[in-house]
């Protein structure tokens, strides 16, 4: 077993491993199951049991006791000095395998067959294929298809555009053949693609729709004043362009309708989606909470057998060669590594596992209703103290784990907040306050938002007095815009 605690203070100095550790307990699943795989492959010593293995836990332990290796340094061991047994075991068991109801089977985790799809870019040139291009213009279209980021941008000048491709591809060609090619790959679909900024990306999209009034207006709107518009001065609009208020609406209304990101709405682009794959399961059984930790997370390891052997070997011969205890030496180093991943990994689990049991025993009254009025104030070191462990260390798991929870799939953070008092003198969590602010916004006249000191009044008669600032830093943290910008017409 490891001998390092889990409590580090500031002041002391982490040793490599411990950092290791803490790199382990902060990465999700899939993140761990890539970082497992990698260890695999760096370290033969370390192998994973197969489904068909039939393993009993406990049968096998690994001599683990770091006060054997502590004499040693790995680039200058004395072959006769080690202790060839405490390497080689009777059996290939893993050194631990948890078949408890602590973790899931994750039966339902299947892995997906999915065509391959055509990417962002090969559907752009796809579509210039189209065209009567000639070798040049052809070169230039797809050196400007190639310029075009995710989003559907091409973030760069003209210029340097032409100087990169004299540079990089030796195409010699001015500014104004690059505009005129710029305006054949800006006619691609979608709409808005090869944009060189938001309002050129808009006015693409505008000028592909049918001509209407409200469209017409739009262009203008965009064309003209398109500061006015991004700073929501509708006053200003309806004097510039002597329109009613109705009209400036439907024309907003169609700019309102646009992709400001047109590449990133590609359907080729599965790559943007992400998959979660949550860490824990909380179930409800027959009125209990139970807590599952994903079956990922608890790969069943065990020290190679072909390493044991090969030691074996060594102590069976009785003359023992220069490069046969070279051998030794790099065999005693990947099972020391190997033995130290099997033992980091289970205690990466119990960390895991401890830490949002108890975060899952604090938040009971939550996860039993579903309630977000019932989850309790809980911060960091509430969770620390109860199960003994450092703050950065749950702060590790919280950031980046989630749970499949009766009510959707959560971020474990985000059952975290601070407390208040409320003009009752309960202690309330500011995610309950979070939530009325929400609504409060939602529920407000559009024409005439809620700046936030009025907002802050409106919560004070509630029963919640919050500063002023208090409402900006909640209403930032919900990503909410301030008055002026939720104004509409």
């Amino acid at each position: 077993m490891l001998k390092h605690s889990l409590q580090f203070k500031l002041s002391q100095k982490l040793s490599p491993q411990q950092i290791q550790l803490m790199k382990l307990i902060q990465l999700p699943t899939q993140a761990f199951e890539q970082r497992l795989q990698e260890e695999l492959v760096e370290n033969p010593a370390l192998e994973e049991s197969s489904k068909e293995d039939n393993y009993e836990a406990d049968d096998y332990e690994v001599n683990t006791n770091d006060d054997d290796y502590d004499d040693y340094d790995n680039d200058h061991i004395d072959a006769q000095d080690i202790n060839i047994d405490e390497y080689l075991s009777n059996d290939e068991t893993p050194d631990y395998k948890y078949q408890t109801n602590n973790y899931s089977d994750d039966d339902d985790d299947k892995s997906l067959p999915f065509a391959a799809p055509v990417s962002f870019h090969q559907d752009l040139i796809n579509q210039l294929n189209t065209f009567i291009l000639s070798d040049d213009e052809r070169d230039i279209a797809e050196f400007l298809v190639g310029s075009i980021d995710d989003m559907g941008y091409i973030r760069r000048t003209t210029q340097d555009i032409v100087d990169d491709m004299a540079f990089t591809q030796g195409i010699y060609t001015d500014e104004a053949t690059v505009e005129r090619i710029l305006h054949l790959v800006q006619d691609l679909e979608p709409a808005g693609v090869g944009a060189r900024n938001l309002q050129e990306c808009l006015l693409l999209q505008l000028k592909h729709k049918t001509p209407s009034d409200s469209i017409n207006l739009a262009i203008q709107v965009i064309e003209q004043q398109f500061d006015a518009f991004s700073k929501k001065h509708y006053d200003k609009l309806l004097q510039k362009f002597d329109v009613s208020q109705q009209q400036l609406r439907k024309a907003i209304d169609e700019i309102e309708k646009l992709n400001p990101k047109p590449g990133g709405s590609f359907d080729g682009n599965q790559k943007m989606v992400e998959h979660i794959v949550p860490d824990f399961t909380i179930r409800i059984v027959d009125g209990e909470l139970e807590l599952l930790l994903n079956g990922r997370n608890a790969p069943e390891l065990h020290v190679s057998k072909d390493y044991q052997e090969m030691l074996q070997s060594y102590k069976d011969t009785s003359e023992k060669s220069s490069s046969q205890k070279d051998a030794v030496q790099f065999i005693k180093q990947k099972l020391d590594s190997a033995k130290w991943f099997i033992d980091a990994i289970k205690q990466r689990q119990e960390t895991l596992y401890v830490t949002m049991n108890a975060i899952m025993f604090y938040q009971q009254e939550y996860f039993l209703e579903g309630e977000e009025t019932k989850l309790r104030p809980m911060i960091l070191k509430d969770i620390a103290d109860m199960v003994g462990l450092d703050i950065s260390t749950v702060s590790r798991v919280a950031n980046s784990k989630y749970v499949d929870t009766p009510y959707g799939t959560k971020l474990i953070k985000e059952f975290f907040s601070e407390s208040m008092t409320n003009d009752q003198g309960e202690e309330v969590s500011t995610i309950e306050i979070k939530n009325i602010l929400q609504q409060v916004i939602s529920e407000e006249d559009k024409k005439k938002p809620l700046p936030d000191d009025q907002l802050a009044e409106i919560l004070k008669e509630r029963g919640y007095p919050i500063a002023r600032r208090t409402i900006a830093k909640y209403r930032e943290q919900l990503d909410i815009p301030v008055a002026r910008l939720r104004k509409k017409i």
